[in-house]
């Protein structure tokens, strides 16, 4: 290829450039004249490089008489200073108006470095004001937002994730990027991982979405209730709108949820206890009234109660605990054959300790194993144990349990046992008074159940 061939295609390569680009973009030889002009600063100011081409400076056609020697004074300045310098103008479009105009200036070396010219880039104020907002709000999210800010791949891997998201997961922000969400996460990750999906494949929900999930982190396990909003990322530069990910912006709500939850869990408890209350006392036999008390707590808390009452007419210094009733009934049968539960069994630790017994099944042991071992239904992993007193003495004992679906029992749910336990105590009370027995309830069958 001849030198001429090549000096053409590299003009043509260089033109070609200049037009593509966003910016709008002049250049200016060492006497001031122009020798490049893109299609974008045709576009902002209206004149075309075959008239903006050879010309000396703006003076005269792109900027007023009044200002040419200033403009023309502080562009071509660039030259005989490093780096860039930004400047602000009003220019004059072909069609008369004006416009004001941000420019980014720097020298042109030529041979043995002396300056050869001055290349401008520009574009509308407003328009680089609003990237610059952009720019800025972006930054501000990745660095100081009050809540989470994650960039999740169309993988639905972290990319990028901010100081707040980082506490959150209680980890540095490195350490998140490009990890499965699942390594993160030990509850929650199918419903969040489902809602990255149906962003990337229909776009952003039209509200906030809370997803209470598990959070792995150095101390443990924490419980956590995010509200969170989501935003399809797409490519501005692809010809189709082109999925880069989503925008996951969250907040931990954990406190103010969980207050909700406790406060409508006490509700219904104890409407549940005033159910029981009008209940019972439609109950000509005070057993029948205990045993109606036992079947309104079960709802919402357990899956298992149970109802043991000691038997004051066997040999007082061996305790004997009488299944009296099980909600939901466990075996037929008469209440009269003493419930089989070993030394250090948790109702006998309830019953030395006057109050409340919390156990669980140890990882790794099976939960059959785990019940069957304690005379309890299968299933069972959860107990919670209370005694029951009135008047003084203490009748017997109350155990609940929960399945494997069911949290472990807390202090808040020992409360609630006592409190049913304080009134099914006194119905039991009551029903030995009026048997005339030692032991109340004695004589006859549990109302729901018989024995363990």
């Amino acid at each position: 290829m001849s030198a001429f061939g090549r000096s053409e295609t590299a003009d043509d390569l260089l033109a070609a450039l200049l037009d593509g680009m966003d910016a709008a973009l002049c250049a200016f030889d060492s006497d001031g004249v122009i020798t490049h002009w893109n299609r974008e600063a045709e576009r902002i100011l209206g004149w075309s490089a075959a008239e903006a081409v050879g010309r000396k400076g703006f003076a005269g056609w792109a900027v007023r008489a009044a200002d040419a020697q200033d403009v023309q004074d502080r562009l071509m300045a660039a030259q005989d200073v490093p780096g860039r310098q930004v400047h602000e103008f009003a220019l004059v479009t072909k069609d008369g108006g004006r416009v004001l105009v941000r420019t980014q200036s720097a020298g042109v070396p030529g041979a043995g470095g002396k300056p050869a010219g001055v290349y401008c880039a520009f574009s509308e104020v407003h328009a680089q004001i609003d990237l610059e907002r952009s720019i800025a709000l972006s930054e501000a999210l990745m660095e100081d937002a009050s809540w989470g800010v994650v960039l999740v791949d169309v993988d639905l891997r972290p990319a990028v994730v901010n100081a707040h998201a980082a506490r959150a997961f209680g980890t540095g922000r490195t350490a998140l990027l490009g990890r499965p969400l699942g390594e993160l996460l030990t509850q929650g990750v199918e419903e969040l991982e489902g809602a990255l999906q149906h962003v990337l494949a229909e776009g952003a929900p039209p509200a906030p979405v809370e997803l209470w999930v598990s959070v792995r982190t150095a101390e443990g396990v924490r419980r956590r209730c995010w509200r969170c909003g989501f935003l399809r990322l797409a490519s501005p530069l692809a010809e189709e709108p082109v999925p880069l990910g989503v925008g996951w912006l969250f907040q931990d709500v954990s406190e103010a949820r969980q207050a909700q939850l406790d406060t409508a869990q006490l509700r219904f408890r104890a409407h549940q206890l005033h159910r029981a209350g009008r209940v019972a006392a439609d109950c000509e036999d005070p057993a029948e009234a205990a045993a109606v008390r036992l079947d309104f707590a079960l709802a919402g808390f357990a899956e298992h109660a149970l109802l043991d009452v000691l038997d004051r007419s066997a040999d007082p210094e061996r305790r004997r605990l009488v299944r009296s009733a099980a909600s939901p009934p466990v075996l037929p049968g008469p209440g009269s054959i003493p419930v089989r539960y070993e030394a250090g069994h948790p109702v006998f630790q309830a019953l030395d300790r006057i109050g409340s017994v919390r156990s669980s099944a140890p990882r790794g042991e099976a939960d059959e194993e785990w019940a069957r071992a304690r005379q309890w239904p299968e299933g069972a992993v959860h107990a919670l144990c209370t005694v029951l007193r009135s008047r003084g003495r203490t009748v017997g004992a109350l155990t609940f349990l929960r399945g494997a679906s069911r949290a472990a029992f807390e202090r808040v749910d020992a409360e609630y046992a006592e409190e049913v336990a304080a009134r099914i105590a006194a119905d039991l009370d009551l029903a030995g008074a009026a048997s005339g027995s030692g032991r109340p309830g004695a004589g006859r069958a549990g109302p729901t159940g018989g024995p363990g």
